[in-house]
């Protein structure tokens, strides 16, 4: 989850394998859910349904990571009704999905993975340079333009539930965008940086799960109103210090927004499975996960490394220990 790990080694939820020679890739879009111009886009990138699968994987265990704590912990069960209704954690599968895909689409092309695209190649940056010195920019220029493409955005009237999520999606890529930077690194005899090359690099995509986290925690509950100066309908929100009390505020491209309340995923429901069994912290959020019910205390013994010694030549070697540990799960 720091961005460094190798995707792969992560237990695959799509179908197994890479984007093979000739048409092997094109088997792989039809494994995927994916509309009629999805899979007609995907079939054209060779490349495209593997980091789509690496996509999937990092988004899901992204949300999983945020929300460990949390009554909703991002679990697989209930996620098709989830996604149906408009609750905030809706809005954050939406933004987090996407982030993903923008941040896997980006990477892929800096990797080689995809055959249309390459390198970043944004001006003022040498890139030929960069490459020639092994290093390689991730591409979020093409990432974000073939991303609305793909997932064919457009203006819809009056749906408010296909502007939320749209907005929300945005949202998503927002968050990837303000995490691009600059990297330099100087070349030269003893460290003097003599040559000096610059590429753009993501930030790890843990750090934009915990960006989106916070928007999530701050997220805002929005309706539709017509504007009638702009002839179409728009999203707002409730009053924000500093506006008019008659003028509702319009939500901010950064916020999340949700059109109705949350259920309290105490019990099982077709949303999720519930917290009964949960572990949790007797100190941190017990009472909150547990919804009241109390929780149950269970000591066990658990084996760790210890001790570990570096011996010449080239290995560590440890002891086993044992030390016992107190577990706090929630009631039924």
């Amino acid at each position: 989850l720091t961005g460094k790990e190798a995707l792969t080694h992560f237990p695959s939820l799509g179908a197994p394998g890479g984007s093979g020679p000739g048409k092997g890739h094109v088997k792989q879009c039809e494994l995927l859910q994916l509309s009629r111009k999805q899979k007609r886009l995907c079939r054209r990138e060779p490349g495209l349904a593997e980091t789509l699968r690496d996509a999937i994987r990092l988004g899901i265990l992204e949300c999983q990571f945020q929300f460990r704590s949390e009554r909703w912990n991002c679990s697989l069960e209930g996620r098709p009704s989830l996604l149906k209704r408009g609750f905030k954690e809706t809005a954050f599968l939406y933004a987090v999905s996407s982030a993903a895909l923008t941040h896997s689409l980006a990477r892929a092309c800096s990797a080689g993975r995809m055959e249309r695209c390459t390198c970043d190649d944004s001006p003022g940056l040498e890139n030929r340079k960069a490459w020639q010195w092994g290093v390689c920019g991730d591409n979020l220029k093409y990432s974000t333009k073939f991303l609305k493409k793909f997932l064919g955005q457009k203006r819809i009237g009056k749906d408010l539930r296909a502007k939320v999520d749209i907005h929300n999606t945005n949202v998503g890529i927002k968050a990837v965008k303000n995490g691009l930077k600059t990297t330099c690194k100087c070349h030269g005899v003893s460290g003097s940086c003599a040559v000096r090359t610059c590429w753009k690099q993501l930030s790890p995509f843990h750090e934009i799960g915990r960006l989106l986290k916070l928007r999530y925690d701050d997220a805002v509950k929005v309706f539709s109103t017509s504007n009638d100066a702009v002839g179409h309908s728009e999203l707002v929100g409730p009053h924000r210090h500093g506006h008019s009390a008659k003028q509702p505020a319009l939500p901010r491209p950064t916020d999340l927004v949700y059109v109705e309340d949350s259920p309290s995923f105490c019990r099982p429901s077709k949303y999720s499975l519930g917290t009964a069994g949960r572990t949790c912290s007797r100190e941190g959020n017990c009472d909150s996960m547990c919804c009241g019910r109390g929780y149950n205390t269970q000591s066990r013994l658990v084996t760790f490394s210890c001790h570990c010694q570096v011996q010449w030549c080239c290995y560590v070697e440890c002891q086993q220990c044992m030390q016992e540990e107190v577990v706090y799960s929630c009631k039924q």
